[in-house]
């Protein structure tokens, strides 16, 4: 006799998570002997550099981590970020107050709705977007309102375009510079007239800044919180699993208005206990040590993104280079879907990209490629979209 289990509403309102069923494609396509070259989940292929693994390795031997670690992070951690936020970006953190750590940036996004907003609020998330703003958000009983990033508008979202009637249910506002999936870039002026904005709709500005350090040409993502008045709505998350590629760590920080902080951290503390103490020796190693690995990374990243967006160029596809993220948003050529040119990449070169519709409605007419292959990886995709005959 079989069981059947009905799903909570809240996960039949979500699409399937998009990176689980590109997880899905590339096991059936790996049974058949397929040769992959994946430019789908935005999963770093660098290895994290030696230094950090090596702290981890000590104080993973260390007995005292072995225990229960803090809810809100290791003091000395939280200072790091502190110390790590006043050198690069020149924005002063408390550490005790001001700084949170996450089990990775994800984590904390997906949560902090819970802590602020309730049936029948609204959330303004950006249109395509990383998934996890629209889950979050449904998580929590509240409403999405979509905010189209548009080509012609720089992908900025539009905040003056937002009718009166949402504002006055809007709790939680989701920014993400450099994006995800588009890799657009905001201007410190942007940045200003978002935390005007909040500030006079009495809005929570949430920023995710996971890819502030992947730049290029001599380009410096800046920080919200360098705003004038930004700690007053604002909270930055951020994430070491692309600066110093420790993705699989979880390692994370939040960090801006305290009272925001506060109401993440008593989520937190009901649903985690918080992060092995040996991960967060790895993390202020990574966010105290030598920072020059960074400087190479970014070096890395822009010899694929060259190849890439040459290559495709001189097959006739419209691709601009990217300032920053190591994504490239690439127009769909005619006579394809997002969707269709990702399942014709799949089955007839082995390519694997992320369709632009499963970031949201105003995705379709895009895809999105890692640049989380080496460089004679990424010269190989080329060579088999030139073969397909697909022309831009």
């Amino acid at each position: 006799m079989s069981t059947q289990f009905s799903r909570a509403n809240r996960l039949q309102q979500l699409p399937p998570y998009l990176f689980a069923e590109l997880d899905r494609r590339k096991q059936e396509a790996r049974k058949k002997g397929v040769d992959l070259i994946d430019l789908g989940v935005g999963d770093p292929d660098l290895p994290t550099p030696g230094h950090i693994v090596e702290a981890l390795h000590e104080a993973a031997s260390d007995p005292v981590n072995h225990r229960y670690p803090s809810y809100e992070g290791l003091l000395e951690f939280r200072q790091a970020a502190a110390d790590w936020y006043q050198k690069r970006f020149g924005v002063r953190l408390d550490p005790e107050r001001e700084v949170l750590s996450l089990i990775g940036s994800k984590e904390g996004i997906g949560h902090i709705p819970l802590a602020f907003v309730n049936p029948g609020d609204v959330v303004l998330v950006p249109d395509p977007a990383y998934p996890v703003y629209q889950a979050g958000t449904v998580f929590a009983g509240a409403t999405p309102y979509y905010l189209p990033l548009l080509e012609e508008n720089d992908y900025l979202a539009d905040l003056k375009a937002i009718p009166a009637e949402v504002l006055k249910k809007a709790k939680l506002l989701f920014l993400n510079y450099p994006n995800n999936p588009t890799a657009a870039v905001a201007s410190k002026e942007f940045f200003a007239e978002a935390v005007a904005f909040a500030l006079g709709h009495n809005l929570i500005l949430c920023h995710d800044a996971a890819y502030s350090e992947i730049a290029y040409d001599g380009y410096e993502p800046s920080s919200i919180l360098a705003i004038d008045g930004a700690k007053d709505v604002a909270v930055e998350f951020h994430s070491l699993s692309k600066a110093y590629n420790m993705a699989g760590w979880r390692i994370g920080f939040a960090v801006g208005n305290h009272e925001v902080l506060a109401g993440l951290g008593a989520i937190k503390t009901n649903l985690d206990s918080g992060i092995f103490q040996a991960i967060q020796y790895g993390g202020i190693a990574a966010l105290r040590g030598p920072q020059d690995y960074v400087a190479r990374m970014r070096q890395v990243y822009q010899e694929r993104r060259d190849a890439l967006v040459e290559g495709l160029a001189a097959l006739g596809w419209r691709v601009k280079k990217p300032r920053a993220s190591f994504y490239v948003w690439i127009p769909v050529p005619k006579g394809f879907t997002s969707t269709e040119l990702a399942a014709t990449l799949l089955s007839e070169a082995g390519i694997v990209s992320t369709p632009g519709i499963g970031f949201g409605r105003h995705g379709e007419g895009y895809i999105r490629v890692a640049l989380t292959v080496d460089v004679a990886r990424i010269q190989e995709a080329v060579e088999r979209i030139k073969r397909l005959g697909i022309r831009g």
